[in-house]
């Protein structure tokens, strides 16, 4: 009988996913909220449910009795796949976890008594309590909601002028009524991504970020991998990455974390029980020469996981292909784009000529993404003007409007 398979959303980020649960001979299950979602049309079954609603959630799964349940790139359905699998008895992240893992400032509280390095935190449901966390704390500060993903609600703020829009920023993509003020950590902002399986970190792959500011908020803009770094600064990725997953009672799940590398120490931002967005599992795959999106849908399944990475990491890139406008797409050149894929360079768009695009703004406002085995930053440079060049907004090609 073949298994089932139940995956959490419908979007870019879980597209592969899918794929990659169809190639393994499992029946795709996907459920999310309606809407011109890509996974509806690749699954073998959807369901217009809400990825929050653990109860109905709950309902599907049994009814289908799924063997597994799991997620790629987003943290709000972390709790549903907790919540599941406590219910059923499945494997993957528990319940308790989950809800560690869902609420920034939980996890915050979590990471101080686990001694975990990591930023000074007051937690505030008020302007005038988020003007006194920032005194206390010291200027700059990051104002963040408790439970977005992609860079959402994150501002960082360098004077007390900036606190009110900050603030209402956080809550207006927030389930919460409360955000968290944090002191604005030193040194480079990198990723760390792994798996976790009876309680042992078996794979760890930290990465260098891409970066792209806009005003007061940071969006991550693409991924560098392998990392470089001292072996001093590698030790205590592992010693800090461990004590994370050990606060929080990470198991059986992939991890992703955001951390600030200042010399040879490590201070962790926040970590999520699920892999990373923006080509993390692409890269990995390029990188470390094994499949992450297989490993994803096994920990799910409660099949023992094996990550033979490759001796010797392959360099490899990423970034999100953005725009710095509000528009539409008047023009894709479909021709130009194949020559450049048909050199390894992995080109995908999320959208087609006519339609709407949106200033960059976070993580979600993106046309498509780039792969390529560029070692160096002006080769995956070079290789960004070229695909700019192929598609045009507002009749203006993207490389221009980059460059205006």
């Amino acid at each position: 009988m073949t298994e089932k398979i139940m995956i959490l959303g419908a979007g870019i980020y879980q597209v592969p996913l899918i794929r990659k649960a169809k190639e393994m001979g499992l029946y795709t299950i996907v459920s999310s909220i309606p809407g011109n979602y890509p996974g509806f049309a690749i699954a073998d079954q959807v369901y217009y449910l809400n990825t929050t609603d653990k109860e109905s959630i709950l309902e599907v799964c049994e009814k289908e009795r799924v063997a597994g349940i799991c997620t790629a790139g987003t943290d709000i359905a972390i709790a549903t796949i907790g919540y599941v699998n406590h219910e059923l008895g499945l494997a993957g992240i528990t319940e308790p976890a989950a809800s560690r893992a869902a609420d920034k400032t939980v996890m915050q509280e979590t990471f101080h008594r686990g001694g975990v390095s990591a930023a000074k935190f007051v937690k505030a449901d008020s302007l005038e309590a988020v003007r006194a966390a920032a005194d206390e704390i010291g200027f700059p500060v990051v104002v963040k909601c408790v439970d977005s993903s992609g860079s959402r609600g994150i501002s960082i703020v360098e004077d007390p002028d900036g606190l009110e829009a900050a603030f209402r920023a956080a809550l207006e993509v927030s389930r919460k009524n409360y955000v968290l003020v944090e002191e604005k950590l030193k040194g480079t902002e990198i990723g760390i991504d792994g798996i976790v399986q009876n309680g042992e970190i078996i794979f760890l792959a930290p990465h260098q970020k891409s970066v792209w500011r806009n005003g007061d908020t940071v969006i991550t803009a693409g991924h560098d991998f392998p990392y470089q770094c001292s072996d001093a600064l590698m030790e205590d990725i592992w010693r800090q990455t461990g004590r994370a997953v050990a606060a929080l009672e990470l198991n059986d799940c992939a991890i992703n974390l955001d951390a600030f590398a200042d010399g040879d120490r490590l201070s962790i931002i926040e970590i999520g029980g699920r892999s990373g967005a923006t080509c993390i599992p692409e890269l990995i795959s390029r990188c470390y020469g094994f499949d992450y999106y297989e490993k994803i849908l096994q920990l799910a399944l409660g099949m023992k996981v094996s990550c033979d990475a490759a001796e010797e990491p392959v360099p490899c890139r990423a970034r999100l292909m953005m725009c710095p406008v509000d528009g539409t797409i008047t023009d894709i050149d479909e021709t130009g784009l194949d020559a450049i894929r048909a050199e390894g360079i992995d080109v995908s768009l999320d959208h087609g000529v006519g339609d709407p695009v949106e200033a960059m703004h976070n993580g979600t406002a993106r046309i498509g993404q780039v792969i390529a085995g560029a070692d160096s930053e002006e080769q995956m440079r070079a290789i960004m003007d070229r695909v700019y060049r192929c598609i045009r907004i507002n009749s203006v090609s993207l490389e221009s409007l980059w460059n205006e």
